[in-house]
């Protein structure tokens, strides 16, 4: 069984003891509310690494929302047994205070890719994301954390700011997990109706199928979702659509 810790100091203690054991840490930072997507993430990490600490904190700071922050899931209890059949050793469940001891007067900040595709339809939702993520890089101290490419505009910028900071965790990219239907794995998906969630795998197929990102959009237009953006870039196709209060992103090599 995963063991639980709420501080820092709490993984600090056990760190230095892998360090001293000669055990590499893989790390997966999550927000709860876990799916396959995040097992196939810890198991990942248990491949590559003697310990898996994992991580689990809504982090308000990245939420441009105040309603979509009060319904995140939160499941730790299901999250843990999710955990435990994935290998992981151990798992960061701190506070908000533990956290931001010191309020937010400090972020990490970018002022190019953080400002496109989704950062241009959530103004400070990046900086939040990569502000979080320093820090628990920062604590973990781990050989190797891990990312899906689902979040790829995050996956690339969490791997620029590790690469500018002269960070020592290597950041592994993860494949896109996806259900029988095409539909990302995603938590936001059990907020989905049942009529939402019928209508939701014509959001991949558009991005996969049409041959333009005009078309794409149109087609999901047509189908029934509110477009926030739908972009081709060199290599991939970038898409964010909303169903009612939940909104999905997803990606798709081209």
């Amino acid at each position: 069984m995963a063991r639980i810790v709420h501080t820092v100091a709490e993984w600090r203690g056990l760190r230095a003891g892998y360090r001293a054991a000669g055990s590499s840490v893989g790390f997966v930072p999550t927000m709860g509310a876990l799916h396959a997507g995040h097992a196939s993430l810890f198991k990942a990490a248990r491949r590559d690494n003697a310990v898996v600490l994992a991580s689990v904190f809504v982090n308000p700071t990245q939420f441009d929302e105040k309603h979509d922050f009060e319904l995140y899931p939160r499941a730790l209890e299901a999250d843990c047994a999710l955990m435990d059949a994935s290998g992981v050793d151990v798992v960061f469940a701190p506070t908000v205070a533990e956290m931001y001891p010191g309020g937010t007067r400090y972020a990490v900040t970018e002022d190019a890719l953080s400002r496109e595709l989704c950062g241009a339809h959530r103004p400070g939702h990046f900086t939040g994301v990569l502000t979080v993520v320093a820090k628990l890089l920062q604590i973990a101290d781990a050989e190797r954390a891990y990312f899906g490419e689902k979040d790829f505009q995050q996956l690339e910028l969490v791997r620029g700011m590790a690469a500018a900071f002269f960070l020592r965790t290597e950041i592994v990219g993860c494949p896109t997990l996806r259900e029988a239907d095409g539909l990302a794995l995603s938590s936001r998906n059990s907020r989905l109706s049942p009529a939402e969630r019928s209508l939701a795998p014509k959001f991949h197929a558009a991005l996969a199928g049409e041959p333009t990102a005009d078309r794409a959009r149109s087609a999901l237009e047509g189908a029934g979702f509110a477009v926030d953006y739908v972009e081709d870039r060199p290599g991939r196709r970038f898409g964010a659509v909303r169903l009612g209060q939940t909104r999905l992103i997803d990606n798709v090599a081209r």
